[in-house]
């Protein structure tokens, strides 16, 4: 399940460093996640883990990451407590792990599926597949 929420009504000033073949990208997918119901933008890891700790597990959402280096991070709620995961954006393409796509909402839906058949561990998860 998605944990839905507004976002804010323009790209965040931080898309701007980017060359013009990734603002493409990045302007485009923008779009397509601020439409979605499971992005909500400038929230913080805290705040992100507070509102999954009340929801069913596997219950996720797309925040604005707090790292520099990264634009997004996904947090989900685990078996143990919510984890956030950072989704990297390199040479115009979204990155989760051994996935990627130069779409952000396609990225998601790529991991959904494929971790039904080979779940995902991440260090942060310290174990705990993501199914």
């Amino acid at each position: 399940s998605v944990l839905p929420s507004p976002v804010p009504p323009s790209l965040p000033d931080r898309f701007r460093m980017f060359r013009s073949c990734e603002w493409e990208v990045l302007e485009r997918s923008f779009n397509i996640l601020q439409a979605s119901d499971f992005y909500w933008g400038p929230l913080s890891v805290g705040e992100a883990h507070a509102k999954l700790q009340r929801e069913p597990v596997g219950t996720y959402l797309v925040r604005d990451s707090s790292q520099g280096n990264c634009l997004f991070s996904l947090s989900v709620r685990m078996p143990t407590g919510p984890v956030s995961l950072r989704i990297s954006f390199q040479e115009g393409y979204f990155r989760l792990k051994n996935w990627f796509s130069d779409c952000v909402v396609r990225l998601l839906e790529l991991v959904v599926a494929g971790t039904r058949n080979n779940p995902l561990h991440f260090d942060e998860m310290g174990g705990t597949p993501l199914v």
